[in-house]
């Protein structure tokens, strides 16, 4: 075996930057000092995330080399980005094109992608122009990139003049285009964009199914998964997990177990991410027994999958349950969040555990240092008005920090009217209805008083209140609420007579009245 041969496998083996350094001592001996297959081990090894030291000793290898390749190059751009070192990819961008060097199709969408995490669109603008320049734009990974870091930035508009201008398009560069408009919240145009795409895969109907499910668009969500079914496409597990989230919202029990039974017959490993998204949809839909077997069966659990059964056992009253469940999570060296101190919160709150709720209060602050957020004020205002402690309430809402926005401090000042209007304290409401109003100008305080004085039979400020309503102008938003029967989700909204079978609602409704009467 030559020297030459021997120095590159023992590259191969290295282990740690310590080793690496005596190869490569070992490589310039052997004449291999400015071999480019060479150099470009030894980055590709300095640039791993997990060797200490490597990226700057990566840098210094990359400086010292007379003739560096893009192919070196753009191993340590690469390098800078997994390392959060963002200016320093620009710097040897810089570099490159200051030693008249030209950024190549791997070069341009890591500086494209730089510019995403350093939120520049200018910078994004900047490397555009290089893309067009040297002629780029049809090169796909190239465009694809580009359209992607243009609809990270919540512009549309010049996301789809580079897919206009693109003379190919793949279905990344559909996916990626309905995707953006999801994000902003377009699901009328990226609908549009889905239906024009020529050849629809796995992911351009993932996309479709998540943008219509992270609008909130619940029913379109799943009548998309129903067309794609009677297709050859088979549902991977970014798909369940949006499914999944449209039957938690809408009780669609019925379709989430059948993914359930899917994920079980065709032996699909179960991630974090997929068990999380079934305990929380069986948990919204009340199967507690179920959403508990599934999180016990679960090989591995992180933060999330914790709070999403904390959260299912506090919201049904199960709260000696979820605090239970909560000192597991502590045992089990599983680092609890905010939002795990909602659910906490939450579960005192709904089984009458106020003194318990205060206590981990005070916990989350001092042993877990976590800062109280505008949702752990409203929890702890929601337990005391529970429990009917308001002079306990208003000490708790007066320590909330004047950094909040005006919109956090009324989503505080309205679960305190709440309690109010609960327990009829007219007096505190109104404390609370007057900040609200200084706040913000929504029907919901006024609907809230003209509650409370229709159930105390306060009939003069009943009659001023819907009056004041009427005058500027405030209308109470209309309820809704939805019911699953047979696999189909039917939705109704107060007021409305839009459903095609509200003859016979009626009819079966009258009947169980002369019943009743």
């Amino acid at each position: 075996m030559s020297t030459t041969t021997r120095c590159l496998l023992l590259l191969e083996k290295c282990k740690n930057m310590k080793q690496l350094k005596q190869v490569h001592g070992q490589s310039i001996t052997c004449g291999l000092g400015e071999n480019h297959y060479t150099l470009s081990r030894l980055l590709a090894f300095c640039s791993h995330p997990h060797h200490h030291g490597g990226l700057s000793h990566g840098l210094t290898l990359l400086q010292h080399t007379q003739q560096p390749s893009n192919c070196l190059y753009n191993t340590m751009i690469k390098a800078c980005l997994l390392r959060n070192e963002l200016k320093m990819s620009f710097q040897l961008y810089n570099r490159m094109l200051e030693n008249g060097m030209l950024p190549d199709n791997y070069t341009l969408p890591y500086m494209l992608k730089a510019c995403v995490y350093m939120e520049s669109f200018r910078l994004g603008e900047m490397v555009h122009g290089h893309c067009l320049k040297l002629g780029f734009l049809f090169d796909s990974f190239v465009g694809n990139t580009l359209m992607m870091m243009y609809s990270l930035f919540g512009n549309m508009e010049d996301a789809r003049y580079v897919f206009d201008e693109m003379p190919r398009r793949c279905v990344v560069s559909w996916t990626v285009l309905i995707s953006g408009y999801a994000k902003i919240g377009d699901v009328e145009l990226a609908r549009v964009a889905f239906d024009e795409a020529p050849i629809k895969d796995r992911g351009i109907w993932g996309s479709m199914i998540s943008g219509y499910v992270q609008n909130n668009c619940f029913k379109e969500g799943l009548e998309m998964f129903r067309i794609m079914q009677s297709t050859s496409i088979v549902p991977d597990e970014a798909i369940f997990v949006s499914i999944l989230g449209a039957c938690a919202h809408l009780g669609a029990l019925e379709i989430g177990i059948w993914i359930h039974k899917f994920v079980n017959e065709r032996k699909l490993r179960c991630s974090v991410k997929l068990g999380t998204a079934l305990m929380d949809m069986y948990c919204k839909c009340g199967k507690l027994d179920v959403a508990e077997k599934v999180f016990d069966e679960m090989p591995e659990r992180d933060t999330i999958c914790w709070n999403v059964m904390i959260s299912g056992l506090a919201i049904h009253g199960e709260g000696l349950r979820a605090l239970r469940l909560f000192s597991g999570m502590e045992v089990a060296g599983v680092q609890p969040d905010d939002v795990t101190f909602i659910a906490v919160f939450t579960a005192c709150s709904h089984s009458g555990m106020q003194h318990e709720g205060l206590k981990f209060f005070n916990r989350m602050r001092n042993e877990y240092d976590i800062n109280p957020k505008t949702e752990h004020y409203v929890c702890i205002l929601d337990l005391l008005g529970r429990a009917g402690l308001f002079k306990e309430a208003i000490d708790i809402i007066q320590k909330i920090p004047n950094s909040c926005s005006p919109k956090e401090a009324a989503v505080a000042w309205r679960a305190l009217l709440s309690a109010c209007q609960s327990h009829k304290q007219i007096e505190f409401a109104q404390m609370a209805a007057k900040k609200l109003m200084e706040l913000e100008s929504d029907s919901g305080v006024y609907v809230l008083m003209s509650n409370l004085y229709s159930s105390t039979d306060d009939v003069d400020s009943l009659q001023r209140t819907r009056k004041l309503m009427k005058t500027r102008g405030l209308d109470k938003i209309p309820g809704c609420s939805s019911i699953e029967v047979g696999g189909v989700v039917n939705e109704f909204v107060a007021g409305e007579k839009t459903n095609y079978r509200i003859e016979e609602i009626h009819t079966v409704l009258e009947n169980l009245n002369r019943q009743l009467d």
